[in-house]
């Protein structure tokens, strides 16, 4: 008969200690901290120079002109912007439609928003996520700059979700409500159990 940590873990083989220990103890959360606090300010920074930016806000023209150098490919490039077909075509027919009129928009919202989440603790892996995605999509767009430092540090806090946020609102936001695995304090689950 299986025992119980057999059935949750099928394979056999539990984390190294060091992952462990950094992703899972709130002993680091001072080093989550750190991370947050340069990835939230950096994204809060980066929104709010855009917010009095009309042609982010309004018209969209900086993202139109961010996707037109993007997708634009030269006589005999080296190494074009875009290495993948199937993103051009994609940033390309967001700029046939027009999209960059609203997604700029959301650009400038979600760097805000993402800033915030992060400074304050709150949802960070989720924040982390979609931190992530945006830099991944900069970065698909041939955009490096500080790209790749910004999402390798996005992706050790979404590893570290359960404690990057313990020295934030989720130490008490994440006991509250839970996850959908596992509901929290707010949807039933007794105070001692798990």
């Amino acid at each position: 008969m299986a025992t119980q940590s057999q059935v949750k873990n099928p394979v056999g083989f539990s984390d190294p200690p060091i992952a462990n220990t950094l992703f899972n103890s709130t002993r680091w959360s001072w080093l989550w901290l750190v991370a947050r606090l340069y990835l939230g300010y950096t994204w809060l920074n980066a929104g709010i120079g855009k917010i009095s930016n009309p042609a982010w806000v309004q018209s969209g023209d900086a993202l139109k002109g961010f996707w037109e150098r993007a997708v634009l490919i030269p006589e005999a490039p080296a190494r074009p912007a875009i290495s993948f077909d199937w993103y051009r075509t994609f940033l390309q027919t967001m700029l046939d439609s027009g999209s960059y009129t609203w997604f700029a928009k959301l650009v400038v919202a979600g760097e805000v928003l993402i800033g915030i989440a992060l400074i304050l603790g709150i949802f960070t892996g989720i924040a982390a996520f979609f931190g992530g995605f945006m830099n991944w999509n900069f970065m698909m767009a041939g955009t490096a700059s500080t790209n790749p430092v910004l999402f390798t540090i996005s992706i050790l806090l979404i590893l570290a979700w359960k404690t990057a946020g313990w020295l934030g609102l989720d130490r008490w936001i994440l006991t509250a409500l839970g996850t959908p695995w596992q509901p929290g304090r707010l949807f039933g689950r007794e105070k001692n159990s798990g």
